[in-house]
């Protein structure tokens, strides 16, 4: 059985506003196009991806998507630069988290 880690980010009231899910949730945004067609593919209400991203904004004080406006659907939203930079460090830091809590973990257990 392999050892497995969430990883969030907490805001300075210790609620946290980043992890797995909001990273799926970038992710389902770039891949769908919009924060609509993203909450349907996840399964999620739109009103709750909305409240997930607005969450992530305020603590991080940047804008996560912008809007477009065209296109087949009327337009959409993609990820801004900073959003794009975000995810990748945030990822780049729950990598580094889950190699070391398993490196510990076959420390401590496999002995």
């Amino acid at each position: 059985m392999k050892p497995y880690i969430r990883v969030y980010l907490d805001d300075d009231e210790n609620n946290a506003f980043f992890g797995d899910g909001p990273c799926r949730l970038l992710h389902a945004i770039e891949e769908c196009g919009s924060l609509r067609g993203a909450a349907v593919s996840m399964g999620m209400a739109y009103t709750k991806a909305l409240s997930i991203l607005k969450k992530a904004e305020q603590v991080l004080n940047f804008s996560l998507t912008e809007k477009t406006i065209g296109g087949k659907g009327g337009g959409g939203s993609h990820l801004t630069t900073e959003a794009k930079e975000f995810l990748e460090k945030y990822e780049a830091y729950r990598d580094a988290c889950l190699t070391a809590n398993q490196q510990l973990y076959l420390e401590i257990f496999s002995k």
